[in-house]
């Protein structure tokens, strides 16, 4: 019985999808025929419209093309400028260390060699400028996220909350874009308050206990 069910279930379901196919097949085939009876002017205007939805595409695909190529020119050493930024990071690291070894701070060896590393970065950033990497401005700026990346809150009773007050690593723009985010340190306000009712609790306590 069950079997009988699915047949008819498959006879159906084979004979519906026949209603469908020939259904459409119907309905190209009217298009078809319809298309054949247009007369002259209509059949001109059926090209016309066909030329100018092609030419259409062929204006998108150019305007695509152009678009590509041009960022391509633009920013097509985007990723090389990005790795290049370690040059200069190590070079900062390398200046903090010399300024904190015990034995050479104070020299004059120290002073010469700060300052041709001081003329080397100027170099590079000069370099990274002609090629439109630009670092970003940050310290005593108000955190701007599509810029700055904070990594530390630092209480400071004279900056604004949220102002920027030290830079850890520098960040740097590629034109209009951004090439990496600037580590930074923000301000925020001293927590007197908070601490005086902390210990106000604590005496508090203390005070039920005894």
């Amino acid at each position: 019985m069950e079997k009988e069910e699915n047949s008819n279930k498959n006879q159906k379901d084979s004979s519906e999808k026949d209603s469908e196919l020939n259904k459409n097949s119907n309905e190209n085939f009217r298009e078809e025929n319809k298309k054949k009876n247009l007369d002259p002017e209509e059949k001109i205007k059926d090209l016309e419209d066909k030329l100018a939805r092609a030419l259409a595409e062929m204006e998108n695909q150019r305007r695509r093309y152009e678009k590509e190529k041009d960022d391509a020119f633009e920013y097509g050493g985007f990723a090389f400028a990005r790795e290049s930024l370690n040059l200069i990071d190590n070079l900062e690291r390398s200046k903090q260390t010399l300024e904190n070894d015990s034995v050479l701070k104070n020299s004059d060896s120290l002073k010469k060699i700060l300052e041709h590393l001081e003329i080397i970065n100027k170099d590079t950033i000069s370099i990274f400028k002609k090629n439109n990497i630009e670092p970003i401005d940050s310290v005593n700026k108000k955190l701007d996220p599509n810029f700055h990346q904070a990594m530390m809150e630092i209480e400071n009773e004279e900056k604004e909350p949220g102002t920027i007050i030290q830079e850890i690593q520098k960040g740097f723009m590629m034109k209009d874009r951004l090439l990496r985010p600037a580590l930074v340190a923000v301000s925020k306000k001293i927590q007197k308050e908070k601490e005086k009712s902390e210990k106000d609790e604590q005496n508090q306590e203390k005070s039920a206990k005894k």
